[in-house]
């Protein structure tokens, strides 16, 4: 049973997601078992009509739909621009972070939705100065319902306590809302269709600091495909409407606990989180 469970762990199978369990092993079964049946059939099908018509070339009326395959359930495909465009639409149309989260949850164009278990939008202060951004939820935070949860979490929380900080003092969410299976990353159609709603809650918030934690959430937000350790340790201007605010990049919490060396790094970029704080001054009404 152990080994069984580390097995699960492994391939992202580490949460539930519904109240029964389901056997997509026996669906999958079915679903060939169909496609098979229906393939038989239409084979039976077409050796009858050609038999039918070496006997008489007389025209034939239409085939009778009593033997087409079964009808398939419909399946949610890749995002198009059609879905990307919905998106923008809904983002657009919210005119306070309440409606952003309301948009968010009435939006079924992305197919995370339909595996994560909740609908991760955002924590701390919305009129804070300094608005953080990840790149996906992982399990704590799909669980909890908030982003940075668990260990990582709490080491972000302690990142923020060395410049004097804490999560009322800070705006926190994340480039894409629901967590990828198996905290896998997310796809670029993926990264699209979310792209509107990260977007619109930047300006919502209207934070005068903007900082992007980790690669992922780097590039995404300043339109870039450099890396983390050349993005950090710098200020980068990101457009926000008429406004041009400082992105001060630096190394996601989840990479620090990996590579605990790396922290001299991100303490580096604390350090400049705090002094432009102090450049800026309180925010203005």
């Amino acid at each position: 049973m152990e080994a069984l469970l580390e097995f699960y762990a492994a391939n992202g199978v580490d949460c539930a997601i519904d109240d029964q369990p389901h056997d997509r092993f026996a669906e999958m079964r079915d679903a060939r078992a169909a496609k098979m049946a229906a393939m038989t059939q239409n084979h039976h099908s077409a050796q009858n009509n050609a038999q039918i018509n070496q006997q008489s070339s007389l025209p034939r009326a239409p085939a009778s739909n009593a033997h087409e395959a079964p009808a398939r359930v419909a399946t949610q495909t890749v995002p198009d621009a059609a879905n990307v465009e919905a998106a923008r639409k809904l983002a657009n149309a919210a005119n306070t972070l309440e409606d952003l989260h309301a948009a968010l949850e009435q939006f079924d164009g992305c197919n995370l939705k339909r595996t994560a278990k909740s609908l991760v939008f955002a924590d701390g202060n919305p009129n804070a100065q300094i608005m953080l951004v990840g790149d996906a939820p992982g399990r704590d935070e799909d669980i909890e319902g908030v982003p940075f949860a668990g260990a990582t979490g709490e080491l972000l929380n302690k990142m923020l306590a060395a410049i004097g900080l804490d999560r009322t003092d800070v705006y926190i969410s994340n480039f894409v809302p629901w967590r990828p299976p198996g905290n896998r990353a997310p796809t670029s159609q993926e990264i699209e269709l979310c792209r509107p709603f990260i977007e619109r809650q930047i300006a919502l918030v209207n934070p005068d600091i903007l900082v992007p934690l980790g690669g992922d959430a780097t590039k995404q937000l300043l339109q870039t495909t450099n890396g983390i350790l050349k993005l950090r340790g710098k200020k980068h201007p990101y457009t926000l409407g008429e406004r041009k605010i400082d992105a001060i990049a630096t190394l996601h919490p989840a990479y620090l606990l990996r590579q605990t060396a790396q922290k001299r790094l991100a303490w580096q970029d604390l350090q400049m989180l705090k002094k432009r704080l102090e450049e800026i001054g309180p925010k203005k009404a």
